[in-house]
């Protein structure tokens, strides 16, 4: 039964190593941002409808609210929807894919297959020497989730890298079929300065991810570059609270959280599926 379950999911996942990922992306990209009055609106009820999206804490809670599907997708929470805990807080609202300790270099994708931390990182040795034997979290962001990415702890913002790559999807089936599919996607990498080193929040792109954004830089994707391209900030030049809004997906994607080695630990009660709110306590600083 194992056995066919796996050539099921591959079978299923064929396709997605030859359609044209990043056209379709950019499709998508223009298609929910175009505002078709009434029309949108009621695309936007049906996805309410069909994924039981909580509006109740949106900042604007009816679909008429939006002129576009990307409005409303990327919407913003009410002040109070997501009260912010002590400790690391999880970026995203999400579902845990997987979480634990880097271990050789490498991080686990899905059981039985891990993906190399150097390649996630885009081939930067020094920060995957840093991160090295510290701590990882995969948390995926379904469509009926809030699509805005929050810094996990108070810091600085020092670095951020854009790495170019495929689109593949990242539900499950994926995860457990495509091999590296993490270190291989498009992805942001942005590196925090805190009070316990270096902390690593990464975007991961996927297939019909119109686009990555953050605060600051504004739109990284599209367009889709073809060489990593990295950015330097200064000292206090960018400095986020814990909690503080980092950037956003325009469709649903990945975010993989890393943490330096012996500053923290995850919190027990968390594992692979778990369901995380963003501002949720996630780890707990090493005394």
């Amino acid at each position: 039964m194992l056995k066919a379950s796996s050539f099921t999911d591959k079978f299923k996942t064929l396709p997605q190593y030859v359609i044209p990922q990043h056209f379709l992306s950019r499709l998508m990209c223009a298609v929910t941002r175009w505002k078709g009055g009434k029309v949108t609106h009621w695309i936007i009820r049906q996805f309410i409808r069909h994924y039981h999206v909580d509006m109740q804490v949106a900042a604007l809670s009816k679909p008429t609210d939006y002129n576009s599907f990307n409005a409303f997708f990327t919407r913003a929470l009410c002040a109070d929807a997501r009260p912010i805990a002590d400790g690391i807080v999880s970026p995203v609202d999400g579902v845990i894919s997987q979480l634990g300790m880097i271990k050789n270099n490498q991080i686990l994708q899905a059981k039985g297959h891990d993906f190399s931390l150097t390649a996630l990182l885009g081939g930067s040795t020094h920060l995957s020497t840093y991160f090295n034997n510290g701590l990882f979290c995969t948390i995926y962001l379904s469509p009926k989730d809030y699509h805005r990415i929050h810094s996990p702890i108070t810091g600085q913002v020092r670095e951020m890298i854009y790495v170019p790559g495929k689109l593949f999807s990242v539900n499950k089936r994926t995860t457990t079929v495509v091999p590296q599919l993490f270190a291989r996607n498009e992805r942001l990498i942005c590196i925090l300065e805190t009070a316990i080193g270096k902390v690593a929040v990464i975007f991961v792109g996927a297939l019909f991810v119109g686009s990555m954004e953050t605060k600051w830089a504004g739109t990284i994707t599209p367009p889709y570059q073809g060489k990593v391209q990295s950015w330097q900030y200064l000292s206090n030049e960018l400095s986020l609270q814990c909690g503080e809004e980092m950037g956003r997906f325009n469709m649903g994607s990945t975010v993989i959280l890393l943490l330096p080695p012996d500053k923290a630990h995850w919190l027990s009660q968390h594992a692979p599926d778990t369901a995380l709110l963003m501002g949720q306590a996630l780890a707990q600083l090493a005394t």
